[in-house]
């Protein structure tokens, strides 16, 4: 089994992705506001830790964000996935909330989340079973290629 993370990748670059969607454990949306000021967006195939548990769905966290913008990012996600919002720590949970996975979704949402928030946005994908054939014919940068050493 080959798992391997694309990192730092532009929104244009993840518009000409082309991978199995199946394929992707964790995708992560990196919004920065200034030098402090950040939030993510992420979603976990398996499920967000959340204590012993594991909840599925969109998920964000932010650092050094105005309450009332966190409240804002909360009714933007959950007016396009749905869940139910759980909050934990600097985390906001949309549990059981519609998830996706392919690179046309994962960029359009990158490109709304930074027109709406006024942000930069860096993304990264991981996936499982994308063996070398993949990887050349995904289309995503191999300079921006960070295999995960395991089994």
């Amino acid at each position: 089994m080959t798992r391997c993370r694309y990192w730092h990748l532009a929104i244009e670059e993840l518009k000409k992705a082309n991978y199995d969607p199946k394929k992707v454990l964790i995708w992560e949306i990196k919004c920065s506001k200034d030098e402090a000021a950040h939030f993510g967006v992420f979603c976990y195939r398996n499920g967000t830790p959340w204590d012993y548990t594991s909840i599925h769905g969109i998920v964000f966290y932010y650092n050094m964000i105005d309450r009332d913008e966190v409240s804002k990012i909360t009714e933007f996600l959950k007016s396009k996935f749905g869940g139910e919002v759980r909050e934990k720590g600097e985390r906001i949970f949309l549990a059981n909330s519609r998830e996706i996975y392919s690179p046309a979704e994962i960029a359009s949402l990158a490109t709304e989340i930074g027109d709406k928030f006024e942000t930069s946005v860096e993304i990264s994908v991981e996936l499982e079973n994308f063996d070398v054939v993949e990887q050349e014919n995904s289309n995503l940068p191999s300079s921006k290629l960070l295999p995960i050493p395991g089994k």
